[in-house]
């Protein structure tokens, strides 16, 4: 069987301040382009299929004329709600829509229950595990411990008990939403930490054939059977090396894997230049990136004046000017946030006590405290974002209504 994995279409995504909707329709025409050229039999979405739980009217429009044309090339299409979707909102209408053969997984009670496809070998069972957050999802699993690896290591047993039932030689994918241990993670993925931990081990899949993960949005190979799609279109510029991909998978009768990278269109390429401005407006070196979205770091000691449009002359898609002048690290100048990059708001928190203290820090029993704080803050935040982009929402119906 030959499915295309992808996934964290993040429709309605803008990259800072540019709005993407006609590159992420490009990259729509392209998938069901190659479903077409390439004789696909299904395809995998591997969650974030919008940007936010409130999608805006013209991302929920991109998404319904995709759904449509892929159930007109009638290939079964698999997706599952990730982290920044909204499941309930995603799923409706599952059962209905699943009569024109487009799978929607959004309920975790779900995660045991496959969609069977078939070929000439004989059964696929393809299982759609949502994005697990623990805290929301820990009874119905009931874990011990409100954890990442808990509750996929639950969902999972699922997974092995239901495809343990079905007739030998039945051929497993999984979808999964999740951080696992080994994969390279950017800038633009919301952080998913939980009790000061994020990823899980590759292990908790073992027992399937093939495991299509989203969250990531580079595209990788943790193992031959387990793969980042990573996102079709770059939406940081940490994502400036990334080449935007999606994964042709063959699966054979005996279950064995062979994957080809299909390469997504690119709207426009990134970069990142650094150095004093006088540098970066005459530097040859650089005449390739003048026509890409750039991201310019300045090094001069004091801040130039008018630095962005004296930098737009030549780079005219400059989307981000960041200043970081060359200072010895002992200068009182120097950048606060230099001193707390790549430093986590745990270790910033502990610090914080230990210099309160004179130098004692927390001990293991307020390092927990912390981290449960940290890890109740997240969750409320991302219902708080949500309830208010509910009521942004309804209050533009309203309007619309009024009118």
């Amino acid at each position: 069987m030959r499915f295309l994995h992808t996934s964290d279409w993040h429709l309605g995504r803008s990259f800072h301040r540019v709005a993407l909707l006609d590159a992420q329709a490009a990259f729509l025409d392209h998938l069901v382009a190659t479903v077409r050229e390439r004789d696909v039999d299904a395809v995998l979405v591997a969650g974030d299929v919008y940007d936010r739980a409130v999608p805006p009217l013209a991302a929920v429009e991109l998404f319904d004329r995709a759904i449509h044309r892929l159930a007109e090339e009638g290939v079964p299409t698999v997706m599952i709600s990730g982290n920044h979707d909204s499941a309930r909102r995603l799923g409706v209408g599952a059962g209905l829509i699943e009569r024109a053969g487009i799978h929607l997984r959004t309920d975790p009670a779900g995660c045991g229950t496959p969609v069977l496809l078939s070929d000439a070998h004989g059964e696929v069972a393809f299982y759609g595990l949502p994005y697990l957050e623990p805290a929301l999802v820990r009874d119905e699993f009931k874990t011990d411990k409100a954890g990442h690896e808990q509750v996929l290591g639950a969902a999972m047993e699922r997974v092995r008990a239901d495809l343990a039932a079905r007739a030998r030689g039945t051929r497993s994918v999984v979808l999964a939403h999740a951080f696992v241990a080994g994969g390279e993670p950017s800038d633009s993925e919301r952080d998913i930490t939980v009790g000061g931990v994020a990823a899980v081990p590759a292990g908790v899949f073992d027992g399937v054939d093939y495991v299509a993960l989203g969250h990531l949005h580079g595209s990788q190979t943790l193992t031959d059977r387990v793969r980042y799609s990573g996102s079709p279109l770059a939406y940081s510029f940490s994502e400036t090396t990334h080449r935007k991909s999606m994964w042709l998978v063959d699966l054979a009768a005996d279950g064995a894997v062979a994957a080809e990278r299909i390469d997504c269109p690119v709207p426009r390429p990134l970069a990142r230049i650094r150095g004093r401005l006088d540098e970066l407006l005459e530097d040859p070196a650089l005449e390739p990136h003048e026509d890409a979205w750039v991201e310019a770091t300045l090094t001069d000691p004091f801040r130039p004046d008018d630095a962005m449009a004296r930098v737009a002359v030549r780079f005219p898609h400059t989307l981000s000017l960041v200043f970081e002048p060359d200072r010895a690290p002992e200068d009182p100048l120097a950048s606060y946030a230099r001193r707390l990059q790549g430093r986590t708001d745990q270790q910033i928190a502990e610090d914080f006590v230990a210099h309160v203290r004179g130098g004692s820090g927390p001990d293991e029993r307020e390092r927990t405290v912390l981290r449960g704080a940290f890890d109740d803050v997240r969750v409320e935040s991302a219902l708080t974002q949500d309830h208010a982009r509910e009521g942004a929402a309804a209050r533009g119906a309203g309007r619309e209504g009024a009118r």
